[in-house]
């Protein structure tokens, strides 16, 4: 991946620190978390994601983390699963709730929460996403208001490219900041395809995020897709 020094050329919209990457694009090496890290610390040593986006990746992370591996980020994301969850919400907070106290957030699916209370025991290091158009609920702040309430302490995850697909003005993005600025803790950024992947950002997107990015100087920004080749 293109280091960090790089992108200001590339992409200036992106010249903000801290960014860094998101492991969930690098598909080739999924699975291999000491190759991921080594990888999302070559774009940048300050912030990553670690994404165990499937259930069964989660495991392996466990381990991977419980060797307390040495690793740069002063801003370290894990992203909980949300697809293929077969294992009980309770053991899947007792899991999530064992991440080492390196890990400074932990992203959910607002849609994959069934019982509020099980996932407080997070605290303030749960990490909620706003969601794309594709889902059912999570997606502006109105629907994001119940799941504060129930928790508190939970921060945001403001994905600007799934405000983008539920509302193509941003107003809606600029009313989540309004409503919840206090509990942002990083961006989520790149653009979506047709089908609602996360893909390299677009020359349209970078216009109609800017505003949004103005107000989100103070967090870090992970790229959840490659930078356009």
């Amino acid at each position: 991946m293109m280091p960090v020094a790089a992108l200001t050329d590339r992409q200036p919209l992106l010249a903000h620190h801290p960014i860094g990457a998101s492991t969930g694009f690098l598909v080739e090496d999924r699975g291999d978390w000491p190759a991921l890290a080594d990888q999302a610390a070559a774009l940048s040593p300050f912030t990553a994601e670690l994404a165990a986006l499937s259930e069964e990746e989660l495991p392996e992370l466990m381990g991977y983390l419980a060797q307390a591996p040495s690793l740069p980020f002063h801003y370290l994301s894990v992203h909980a699963p949300s697809k293929h969850l077969r294992m009980a919400e309770a053991k899947l907070v007792d899991s999530l709730a064992r991440l080492p106290a390196h890990v400074d957030a932990i992203v959910v699916h607002p849609d994959v929460i069934e019982d509020p209370a099980e996932f407080r025991r997070l605290g303030a290091r749960l990490v909620l996403e706003n969601m794309d158009a594709r889902k059912a609920g999570g997606r502006t702040a109105a629907e994001l208001a119940p799941y504060f309430a129930e928790l508190p302490d939970a921060g945001l995850c403001l994905d600007v490219a799934h405000a983008r697909s539920v509302d193509p003005s941003m107003a809606g993005a600029h009313e989540l900041l309004d409503r919840y600025a206090g509990r942002l803790r990083h961006l989520h950024v790149s653009s979506l395809d047709g089908a609602g992947h996360h893909v390299p950002l677009r020359e349209p997107d970078e216009a109609a995020f800017r505003p949004i990015l103005r107000r989100c100087r103070d967090v870090p920004w992970i790229l959840e897709a490659p930078l356009a080749a």
